[in-house]
């Protein structure tokens, strides 16, 4: 998640960090499952105040764009579409995986593209 904050803005830290997340979930940059980061790690990589980004968290919490899951932290909520929720659900997991593997991001499209062309040849051969 890559976010900025203009410190010489009239639109207020919590208002454009509130904005950026909305706009990242938009665009498909921050998918359903996506943890955030913790309210005091965030402040601190965005040169915040903890009370500023715990704002912005909460109003994008009631806003039902994030959800918070106790001690396990805060997640970008679901879209309403369950099938692109558990799609992103699967990336998100995916990727985990990858790097907990050891393996460098850029070895993962490698492994999608991989599956998708195995998955079409199987159907080919199944369709003849």
């Amino acid at each position: 998640m890559r976010l900025s904050i203009d410190p010489r803005s009239t639109v207020p830290p919590y208002e454009q960090l509130r904005l950026a997340v909305i706009s990242q979930v938009r665009t498909g940059q921050l998918i359903a499952g996506t943890k955030l980061p913790t309210v005091r790690a965030l402040a601190v990589q965005l040169d915040l105040a903890p009370n500023t980004v715990a704002r912005a968290y909460r109003e994008l919490e009631q806003d039902g764009v994030l959800e918070t899951r106790g001690r396990h932290g805060s997640f970008i909520a679901t879209s309403g579409d369950p099938t692109r929720d558990a799609a992103g659900r699967a990336a998100t997991d995916y990727l985990a995986t990858i790097r907990r593997l050891g393996l460098p991001d850029s070895d993962v499209l490698g492994f999608v593209e991989a599956a998708l062309n195995a998955s079409w040849a199987a159907r080919a051969r199944d369709s003849r």
